[in-house]
């Protein structure tokens, strides 16, 4: 399986070339030029990377406040930090909130490949990418291959395969208004009336088990569809 790299780069014409460059290397790359887009995509799936290359000077994020808030994830996924400045003080604290690794630019792309082979070198056999064990928000655990939903203190909830298959769904679309006939064609192949009828009724299935959570809800949206709600998780973003 290839190492699998999300890079966080603003820079349009130096990210286009590390990101080549590291594909010939024989890496997956995916390439974000945002912190927030980041940030959101790794709490989806915080196993779906080896390894972070970010860059520190970004607007809305800069690459600190990134790596603070992947750190508080939980996941010990590895990171390196990109940036044009080469002063201690920022190495210190890229060092500090737990960085891998620290490049200033410009750098050799020769030499960001060897850094990142140490990298995933040290990170011990865990999980395989891209295979997550359980999607967790708040007080809730999705387990999707083992088709279980576990909410808070109460005992696993068995889903049907389908039912599996809508919350996965819903879980990599939240916090957004989802068209029932987006998800219709989306998952099934087609928009019609019996679909439908099951998609409501694997929708109420659905929102009758998360009432017993505090973080979650599946609200409708009046003749359009619905919206995963995933409430702010109290300590799942970090300061600066």
């Amino acid at each position: 399986m290839k190492t699998r790299i999300l890079l966080v780069e603003d820079e349009a014409d130096l990210g286009n070339v590390v990101k080549q460059y590291l594909e010939i290397s024989d890496f997956e790359v995916d390439w974000l030029k945002n912190g927030k887009l980041a940030y959101e995509q790794i709490r989806k799936d915080p196993r779906n990377y080896h390894i972070v290359l970010i860059d520190v000077s970004m607007p809305e994020m800069d690459g600190f406040e990134l790596a603070e808030k992947i750190v508080s994830l939980g996941h010990d996924i590895a990171f390196l930090f990109l940036t044009a400045r080469n002063e201690k003080a920022d190495r210190l604290r890229g060092l500090k909130i737990g960085a891998d690794d620290y490049i200033a630019k410009p750098f050799d792309v020769d030499e960001l490949v060897l850094r990142i082979r140490n990298i995933i070198r040290r990170i011990p056999a865990a999980t395989p990418v891209g295979k997550v064990s359980a999607l967790v928000r708040g007080d809730v655990q999705f387990h999707k291959d083992a088709l279980k939903l576990h909410i808070g203190k109460q005992k696993d909830i068995v889903l049907t395969p389908r039912e599996s298959e809508l919350l996965d769904y819903l879980f990599r679309n939240e916090n957004r208004i989802l068209r029932r006939e987006e998800i219709l064609t989306q998952l099934w192949g087609e928009n019609d009336y019996f679909l439908g009828r099951s998609l409501d009724v694997f929708i109420s299935r659905l929102r009758k088990h998360l009432s017993a959570s505090k973080f979650i809800s599946i609200d409708n949206v009046y003749g359009v569809g619905f919206v995963f709600n995933v409430q702010e998780i109290p300590g799942s973003h970090g300061g600066k």
